[in-house]
Parts: structure tokens; sequence; C-alpha cells
């Protein structure tokens, strides 16, 4: 881990700062949804609700608001919460292809909500948002002082994940994936787990969401829509379900394929649809799952 934070520390100086911060946030939002399908066996495909409720309101937030960036994006997350609180409430009660069809269904409502309500401007969306000044030390303007802002929010964000997989909660999630009938008759009530990992799964995601929003000063319907949920599904198998750093390679994996395929004349969808067809038949448990796999076999 301490090898990949000095290359995130150093990238800036080689490659583009905007594009990845865009992968950062993505990374956090495939980590967000990894905890809740990785460790909670819980299927949503309605995470954009999440991530694009937070945008919204972090983009409202700082320029109608006029409110720093750190209270901005803790207004975003906050936002994020409650609504995860909301839908989870809702879903939790149903499992398997029934829950997924719940967050789908209530992640549509939220995007006819961002369609409609006056404040997001419809299909403009909410432009030209502010960074301002982090803590009102740092200048957000410059580029790379808001690169190390989003690496610091991604950092912090990976390690509550992180912490808790590896607490005796996460523990419980585990069991929860793997046989929750079991876990249930040792007396876990499994839909309070399942509720606490979804509403911290939906506030990461709105932090991600509310970070995306200053990084490209921008909020629009594209955040809410069915296919960033897809997008992020996309993300979190392509770098293996259930590991940890899984999500952030399966994140930077598609958004350097869309960044890059983007100028040519290549459809991307087909290209990336194609890779994680070809993906699945080789390696089944993702990028970093099957390279986990061969580790272990080898130490055998």
């Amino acid at each position: 881990m301490g090898g990949g934070l000095l290359v995130a520390v150093i990238a800036p100086f080689l490659l583009y700062p905007v594009f990845l911060m865009k992968v950062l946030c993505f990374a956090l939002f495939a980590c967000a949804f990894n905890l809740l399908i990785g460790f909670a066996g819980l299927m949503s495909f309605g995470h954009a609700a999440f991530f694009g409720s937070a945008a919204y309101v972090t983009a409202h937030a700082a320029k109608v608001w006029a409110l720093p960036p750190e209270l901005a994006i803790l207004a975003g997350t906050a936002s994020a919460a409650v609504l995860g609180l909301a839908f989870g409430a809702l879903a939790i009660r149903r499992q398997g292809i029934y829950f997924a069809m719940i967050t789908l269904a209530l992640s549509q409502m939220v995007f006819f909500l961002a369609l409609q309500l006056p404040f997001t401007h419809g299909e403009d969306g909410i432009q030209a948002v502010p960074r301002g000044t982090l803590f009102g030390l740092f200048d957000l303007t410059d580029s790379m002082t808001m690169y190390y802002s989003v690496l610091a929010i991604f950092v912090a964000g990976f390690a509550l994940v992180w912490r808790t997989v590896h607490s005796p909660f996460g523990q419980v999630l585990k069991a929860i994936r793997e046989n929750e009938p079991r876990a249930i008759s040792l007396g876990y009530r499994t839909e309070r787990y399942k509720l606490v990992a979804f509403v911290l799964s939906a506030s990461l995601a709105g932090m991600a969401g509310a970070t995306k929003a200053l990084v490209f000063q921008l909020a629009s319907l594209t955040d809410v829509t069915w296919q960033m949920s897809g997008e992020v599904v996309l993300m979190t198998l392509l770098g293996g379900m259930g590991t940890l750093f899984g999500p952030v390679v399966g994140a930077a994996l598609v958004v350097t394929l869309e960044s890059y395929l983007a100028a040519t004349s290549l459809p991307v969808p087909v290209v990336i649809g194609c890779i994680f067809v070809v993906c699945v038949l080789v390696f089944r448990k993702g990028i970093v799952g099957e390279i986990k796999h061969w580790f272990e076999n080898r130490s055998k």
C-alpha cells in the first residue's frame, strides 16, 4: 500500500492531474460499491443515486450558498447518507434480484427528480461551480493543490473501507454474504448489519460524487443515470470483487480506456464491453482477484 501511495504522490508530475483526479474519484466510488457487493453480498443497481445526488448538493452548496469546499463536500456526503438510509430501509427487506431491482427503481426516481427540480437546472446541470479555498488555506483553483486534496479524500475513504473490512463488523458482513441463515442462527440481526453497510457504502459513494463535482466544477444528469450505476459495477467486477485494491484497478482501467478511446473513432462502450467479456472469461475473479489467487496457490 505504501508503494501505491508513493506512486500516487509523484503521478501528477508525469500525467495530467485532472485525469488522475477522475481516476481517484471513480476509484473511491468503486471501493464504496465493492464494500456492499464484495463484502456484504448485496448487488445494487442504483448507486448512481448517491453519487449524483451528492454531486448536485455539493455544487449547489458551493455555488449558491457559497460554502467553503470542505463544508460543501460534507453536505453532499451527508445527503447521500440520508438517502442511503431511506433507500436501505426499503431495499434490504428483499434479497437477490429483488433487492437489485428495488435499488434501480429508487435510483430512477432520483434521476427524475434531478431532471425536474429547479435547483438542478435540468439537462444543463449546475455549471461553473467554484472550487474555493480548502480550510481557508489551500487554493483549489490550482490543479496540483486540488489533486493532493482529492488524493487525501481518497486515502481517507479507502482507509475507512480497509478498517471496516478488517473489523468484527466486517467479519459479520462476510458471514452474512456466505450464509445469512447461519448468521441469523448465531444471533446476529442481519438486517441491521446490512443497513449499516448500505448507508456506509452510500456515504462513500456520495463523497466520491461530491469530490468529482468540485474537480470538474459541474454536476449533471450523467452522474445520476443508470449507466453510471452500471459503470461502477463494471469497474468492480473487472478489478476483482471482494478485494480491496480490485476496484481501484478496475476504475483506473475503465477511466483510462474511456479517455484514450474518446479521441478515436472506435465505439467506446463496445470496446469496453468486449474487454469486460474477455476479462470475465479469463479472469473469473477479476484482475486483482486472479493475481491474489495465483500467489496464494504458489505459496502453498
